[in-house]
């Protein structure tokens, strides 16, 4: 079923991308680090663009990036670019601003991590058919599964209950305005005191929404590190293996 068609929405993929990936180390950012062939930030991009409910594509880019241009651009050519900001919720909310301008029938963004390359389509309908039926949006989410322990200076302070806990992953689906709200009053909220939303369900919390949760799949998996790059290549290929079946 074709989402966009029955529901009669606009999706806008929006993918920030103007992090400096201080933990991924080394000279690489990890979005273009080389996975299979291309760059990873290509995977994402591709795993947006093909499916057939996703209009449009966005890419939030670090003033100074000087690589997307050269390297991702002459193969996506219908990709749109703007200049991120100091942290994530400045960089989204700025394609945001930039989507609404460019783009005024949008009515709904999804919003998805540079460095995440192994979003199966399934997860991504499952996303789109449920999310587009929820006033406050959705994100796709798994069960947390390790035991987890609260930490001060390398030392256990306690276990931390991991019932009802689920890791966010994304993409995320939101209505456009309401994300924008919300991200907006974050952003002011932040400069003041707490520290801005680290994720957009997060904006979408602080005021007063509750998204709906998606389960995702446990092979969305996100580049923090340089290893994660080889667990990357193995799910992929295992995909690929899949498809000459």
């Amino acid at each position: 079923m074709n989402v966009a068609q029955t529901r009669q929405v606009r999706v806008h993929a929006l993918i920030p991308a103007a992090g400096q990936s201080v933990r991924f180390g080394g000279t690489t950012l990890k979005q273009y680090a080389h996975l299979l062939g291309k760059p990873v930030i290509a995977h994402s991009i591709d795993a947006l663009m093909t499916h057939a409910a996703v209009s449009a594509v966005t890419v939030a880019l670090a003033a100074d990036d000087g690589i997307f241009g050269d390297l991702i651009q002459p193969q996506y050519p219908r990709v749109d670019t703007v200049s991120g900001g100091a942290f994530r919720a400045q960089t989204v909310l700025n394609g945001l601003l930039h989507i609404r301008r460019h783009d005024a029938a949008c009515n709904w963004v999804l919003v998805h991590d540079a460095a995440r390359p192994c979003l199966d389509p399934q997860s991504l309908d499952r996303l789109l058919q449920q999310g587009l039926q929820s006033e406050a949006g959705a994100l796709l989410a798994m069960p947390v599964g390790d035991t987890l322990k609260r930490v001060e200076n390398m030392r256990v302070e306690r276990t931390v209950d991991r019932e009802g806990l689920w890791a966010a992953q994304t993409p995320q689906l939101f209505p456009l305005q309401e994300l924008l709200d919300s991200l907006q009053a974050a952003v002011r909220f932040g400069t003041r005191s707490a520290q801005p939303p680290t994720d957009e369900a997060a904006a979408m919390e602080r005021a007063g929404f509750h998204p709906l949760l998606v389960r995702g799949s446990a092979g969305n998996v996100k580049i923090t590190a340089p290893e994660d790059l080889l667990l990357a290549e193995c799910i992929l290929r295992a995909v690929r293996r899949d498809r000459l079946r």
